[in-house]
């Protein structure tokens, strides 16, 4: 059996940019096909770095501090790679929040153990 090597799918037309659907599966094994119209999966178009992302996001219940762990990043470019998750899931970003209140969220989280105060420090020098 002849292994092929493992793409993501476009999910958009090569020629006018439509959004793809996906109209056939195949069993590496068995060699079966089936065709039909199938949901399309949002997720399927994410690289490997963004899934393992979404991954520890999930199992670290949304905790940005397991993330910054995981990831060996300051709180800011933790923040920055779930935004660039958000914007490739096509998920609308929340609109830009002011100077002040953005302040208070790193307090609060400095004060719930979730960025330490450098990482906040670093943030709001950074604005």
């Amino acid at each position: 059996m002849t292994q092929h090597p493992q793409h993501t799918p476009p999910s958009a037309c090569p020629t006018c940019q439509a959004p793809l659907s996906v109209s056939g599966l195949h069993c590496d094994r068995c060699d079966t096909e089936v065709r039909g119209h199938f949901r399309h999966c949002e997720f399927c178009a994410l690289d490997d770095a963004q899934r393992d992302l979404l991954r520890v996001f999930l199992a670290a219940r949304g905790n940005t501090k397991e993330l910054e762990r995981h990831l060996g990043v300051s709180y800011p470019t933790a923040r920055a790679r779930l935004d660039e998750l958000l914007t490739a899931l096509g998920v609308a970003s929340a609109p830009p929040v002011d100077r002040q209140t953005r302040r208070r969220q790193l307090l609060d989280a400095v004060a719930r153990g979730d960025v330490d105060v450098e990482d906040a420090m670093a943030e709001l020098t950074q604005a």
